[in-house]
C-alpha cells in the first residue's frame, strides 16, 4: 500500500521570522504575511500565545492564510488559555467569556489544539480537539533542578486540591498534602483570611502548586500561614506566570526562597531566586 508522508512543518507566531511577517496598519488592523509556501499535503502547527486581542487576531489570519494555500491538516499550541477564569458569569449582565474566546477557536475548525495546565475542565471541554498537557513533568523538573525530596507538598487552597493531589500521584509523593484554607469576599474577590489545615509543617521545604499566578495575592497571604506553620523553605511552582503588580518581587519579600514556572505567557530572566521551564 502507497502511504502518502506529510509534512510536518512549525510556525512560532510570537513576531516576525524567517517563516512569517507580522505588522500592524496605522489604523490598528494586524496583518499576517507567510514568507514560505504551503502545501494540502503540510501538517503545520502553530506555536502562539494569546496575551492580547491582537494575538487572537493574528492567530485567525494566519489561519486564514494557510487555509487560502489548501492547508487542510492545522494544529495549535496554546499553552494558556485566557478567559479560562471567566469560566461562569458571577453577575447578571456579564458574558460567559470563555465561550466566546473557545466559539472563536472553534470557527478555525483546527484538528487539535494543545494546552497545557488548564485552568478548570470547563475551558478543554469547551474547545474542539482540545488536548490538555499536565504540568507534572513541568513539577519533576523544578524538583530535580532544586534537588528538593524532603518537602510538604502544599495546595494553596480547596478548589486546587484535586489536581495537586493527582500530581502528588504521578509524582510518587507519599506524604500529606498540606491545603490553604481562604474565604474571600465574592463582591470585590478579596481574601479576608488564609490558614493551613495542618498543626506543624515539622519545619520542612513547603512546595506550593498552582496553575495561575497573576498578582500573587493567595501565595503571599499563604506564606505568613505556612510560617505560622513550621514550615521550612517555601517554594512556589506556577504553570503560568502573568506577575501583575510587581508580583515576583513581592513574592520574594514574602520569604519563598524560588519561584518557577513556564514560559506560557513570556520569557523572562532567570537569576537564582526565579526558574523557568521552556515550552517551546
Amino acid at each position: 500500500m502507497n502511504y502518502k508522508i506529510k509534512n510536518m512543518k512549525t510556525i512560532n507566531l510570537f513576531e516576525s521570522n524567517e517563516l512569517v511577517e507580522l505588522k500592524k496598519f496605522a489604523g490598528g488592523e494586524c496583518h499576517v504575511k507567510f514568507l514560505t509556501e504551503f502545501t494540502a499535503s503540510d501538517v503545520v502547527t502553530i506555536n502562539t500565545r494569546i496575551n492580547s486581542s491582537d494575538d487572537l487576531m493574528n492567530l485567525c489570519l494566519a489561519v486564514d492564510a494557510l487555509r487560502n494555500m489548501f492547508v487542510s491538516h492545522i494544529e495549535v499550541f496554546i499553552p494558556y488559555i485566557p478567559y479560562a477564569r471567566q469560566d461562569r458569569v458571577m453577575n447578571a449582565g456579564e458574558p460567559l467569556s470563555i465561550k466566546v474566546f473557545a466559539n472563536i477557536i472553534n470557527s478555525l475548525h483546527l484538528n487539535k489544539v494543545t494546552v497545557f495546565d488548564a485552568h478548570s475542565d470547563v475551558s478543554v471541554a469547551l474547545l474542539n480537539n482540545c488536548v490538555n498537557i499536565p504540568n507534572h513533568e513541568m513539577v519533576k523538573h523544578f524538583l530535580k533542578k532544586l534537588k528538593l525530596s524532603d518537602f510538604v507538598l502544599v495546595s494553596p487552597d480547596i478548589g486546587a486540591y484535586k489536581k495537586v493531589d493527582k500530581l502528588a500521584q504521578k509524582i510518587e509523593y507519599k506524604g500529606e498534602i498540606a491545603t490553604g484554607i481562604k474565604i474571600r469576599d465574592l463582591a470585590t474577590g478579596k481574601i479576608i483570611k488564609s490558614d493551613i489545615n495542618t498543626s506543624d509543617l515539622a519545619g520542612k521545604a513547603c512546595i506550593v502548586v498552582d496553575d495561575i499566578c497573576d498578582g500573587g495575592r493567595t501565595f503571599l497571604e499563604l506564606a505568613p500561614a505556612l510560617k505560622a506553620k513550621n514550615a521550612g523553605d517555601l517554594y512556589f511552582i506556577a504553570s503560568h506566570g502573568i506577575f501583575s503588580y510587581n508580583a515576583l518581587e513581592r513574592l520574594k519579600e514574602a520569604g519563598y526562597k524560588n519561584v518557577c514556572c513556564s514560559n506560557s505567557i513570556a520569557n523572562r530572566e532567570t537569576d537564582n531566586f526565579f526558574l523557568q521551564y521552556n515550552l517551546y
